[in-house]
């Protein structure tokens, strides 16, 4: 049972994650393209979130799913804000989530390798890396 909620606390924190992100940065974004992309993601991302805590309470029900502390978002952004702040061209824009893009597909294959995860949260875990592998192919055209 932990595997399972440890897996949908990552899986959580790696979609708030690319969620938030997405928010800190699509109002700096110039291209119509790129900016359609990161909103359609941002979307899939917010349809993610909602499942996890469809289900979070069959695994625990007295706790909501981990989020990324406020002491990490503020470094997050901050860490995003100074990337941008020399450079805030839509390749390296590109860049920066095809990074995070790729961190979190890492981890979800790490979460898919364990083999005591129950088919929902596989599921769940399949979706964000099938779903991350997928923009990462829409964000290589804007490099």
């Amino acid at each position: 049972m932990n595997d399972n909620i440890n897996a949908l606390d990552e899986l959580n924190k790696g979609a708030s994650m690319g969620r938030d992100t997405i928010n800190y940065v699509l109002d700096k974004v110039e291209d119509k393209k790129l900016k359609k992309i990161l909103d359609n993601q941002l979307k899939e991302y917010g349809r993610l979130l909602e499942k996890i805590e469809k289900i979070y309470p069959k695994y625990n029900k007295n706790k909501e799913p981990h989020e990324i502390n406020r002491m990490e978002k503020a470094m997050a952004k901050k860490g995003i804000e100074m990337r941008l702040f020399v450079d805030d061209s839509t390749s390296k824009i590109s860049e920066l989530f095809l990074k995070g893009t790729n961190m979190g597909i890492i981890e979800g294959r790490r979460l898919l390798n364990n083999k005591s995860i129950d088919g929902k949260v596989h599921s769940l875990i399949s979706e964000f890396v099938n779903m991350q592998e997928a923009y990462v192919e829409k964000l290589k055209e804007f490099l």
